[in-house]
């Protein structure tokens, strides 16, 4: 059950038309292993583990030297219209692997690498590290699911979502405001 590009196409004025200022927190998913997910209403975010119960720094990087975690890159940010349009049922969100998916706009030219978000009383930074689909994305919803969210307006758009790191810590919780502090 995949879009085509066809079919994502035709979305784009709605993906493109999420808040651009302030917008709204629409799920939060911890994944405490390999390929587990765990959506939780809360969630707490630290500038030393980024989302606390979430595997990131045990998992690493493939893109260190030394394979440990990269501290750009604590989160993974996407936006839910995006995420609802490549997987269809807001149950099959967690599978894009992200860990926020905001109703907010979090293309390039609203929030450039050092924008920085207000997610409930925590502050993230937005990371210069593109956050791109991988094997298990097309795997899950297609491999033109996958080239939508990589190229052109879908990499402008950062559809495949963004990377970030904690700058102040704090909770957060579904429903609460998204805001811009600083950006484009």
């Amino acid at each position: 059950m995949y879009r085509t590009t066809a079919d994502l196409e035709r979305l784009i004025d709605h993906l493109q038309s999420a808040p651009r200022d302030e917008g709204l927190v629409e799920m939060v998913v911890r994944r405490p292993d390999i390929d587990l997910r765990e959506v939780v209403e809360t969630g707490v975010l630290d500038p030393v583990v980024g989302l606390v119960g979430d595997n990131w720094e045990a998992r690493g990087a493939p893109n260190t030297a030394d394979g440990s975690a990269d501290p750009l890159a604590q989160l993974t940010i996407m936006n839910s219209r995006v995420a609802h349009a490549v997987a269809l049922l807001e149950e099959r969100w967690p599978l894009c692997g992200d860990q926020i998916f905001v109703d907010m706009d979090i293309s390039h030219v609203n929030l450039p690498a050092g924008s920085r978000l207000q997610i409930g009383a925590a502050i993230v930074e937005v990371s210069p590290t593109p956050h791109t689909g991988c094997q298990k994305f097309a795997s899950r919803f297609g491999a033109e699911a996958l080239r939508f969210v990589n190229v052109g307006v879908g990499r402008e758009g950062r559809f495949r979502g963004l990377n970030a790191f904690v700058v102040e810590g704090g909770s957060f919780r579904k429903g609460d405001r998204v805001r811009k502090l600083t950006g484009g």
